[in-house]
């Protein structure tokens, strides 16, 4: 019986209804979320590629940045393709196992992210209240550590998840009023009964959102406490301008799984969630490297010279100098 249900669900289709209940809207759509994630490649990479060229932004700082874009740049990529596929396309279907390995890459990415907030959090905390002592608490070993854990509890995460939606049957065609696989969606659409799945998803969506939320408001209520300390003017400054784009990521990402967690389960909430899982899937992704681009001179300088190196070495391959 459960071989015959596993290879029922494995053959089970499911339709990523998306925005289709818009058709005059696809075509504008389709152009908004292409641009958006061409700017989310190319500023996501490009934060990525500025940070391991140039030698002044070799900091622990912008180490921490280089794997937060790199987990953005994934999290859209393992999203946006599909929506942008089914914004032209007829078939909007998706295979439930190209159903499932979006989630579990989806799932693993966002949590990555949420942590990693944090780690960077952790970083400014110890920058700002301790710098005399940031050489020695950040060490090589404890940075090591603070990367590999957002990614390695993602994993752990999306890979629980995971087993027990495998574990509920899926049965023919079903309907998915949104343009993305995640876990309640996918669960509402099953034949058995995903009590079990839906408690566990909760329990560890909680946990996540608690505990970085935690990490992040006790660390920004120290480094808030120290700058006001400060004697300089210029001193704190410094210090508020170095946390200001962290804290603008924080707020804007935060504020948007809040939003989505508080939205009223009913039939005319769904182009709210639709509208939410837009911003929090698509736009997020592409609004951090432009949030610590521009309110960095750093990073601003280094891309800056970046851009001229690399023109300066396409022109002498183009407009050759006669010998």
């Amino acid at each position: 019986m459960l071989l015959a249900e596993g290879n029922q669900s494995a053959g089970a289709t499911l339709t990523l209804w998306g925005f289709s209940e818009y058709p005059d809207l696809q075509g504008p759509l389709f152009l908004v979320f292409l641009t958006v994630y061409t700017v989310t490649v190319l500023g996501n990479l490009g934060m990525i590629m500025t940070i391991r060229i140039s030698p002044k932004l070799h900091t622990l700082m912008y180490f921490f940045l280089s794997h937060s874009s790199f987990v953005d740049f994934c999290y859209s990529t393992t999203v946006t393709p599909k929506l942008l596929e089914n914004l032209v396309a007829e078939d909007r279907t998706i295979t439930f196992i190209g159903c499932i390995m979006q989630f579990f890459l989806g799932c693993i990415f966002a949590v990555a992210e949420t942590f990693m907030l944090a780690v960077m959090a952790y970083d400014r905390f110890v920058a700002v209240c301790n710098p005399l002592l940031y050489t020695v608490v950040m060490s090589p070993k404890l940075c090591a550590s603070l990367v590999a854990g957002p990614y390695t509890w993602g994993i752990v995460s999306s890979l629980t998840l995971t087993y027990f939606l495998l574990a509920l049957s899926f049965c023919g065609s079903n309907i998915i009023n949104n343009f993305l696989c995640e876990h309640s969606i996918i669960v509402s659409v099953s034949c058995s009964d995903p009590y079990i799945s839906q408690v566990l998803c909760f329990v560890i969506a909680m946990f996540n959102e608690v505990s970085s939320l935690v990490v992040i408001l006790t660390t920004y209520i120290f480094i808030f406490v120290t700058v006001i300390k400060m004697p300089s003017a210029g001193g704190r400054q410094k210090a508020f301008s170095t946390c200001a784009s962290h804290l603008t990521a924080i707020t804007i990402f935060h504020g948007t799984v809040l939003f989505l967690y508080c939205v009223p389960n009913s039939t005319n909430s769904w182009l709210i969630v639709k509208v939410g899982s837009v911003f929090y899937t698509v736009a997020i992704p592409m609004l951090n490297p432009l949030i610590y681009s521009l309110r960095n001179k750093d990073v601003k300088e280094s891309a800056r010279k970046l851009m001229n190196h690399s023109v300066q070495f396409c022109s002498r391959f183009v407009f050759p100098r006669e010998i």
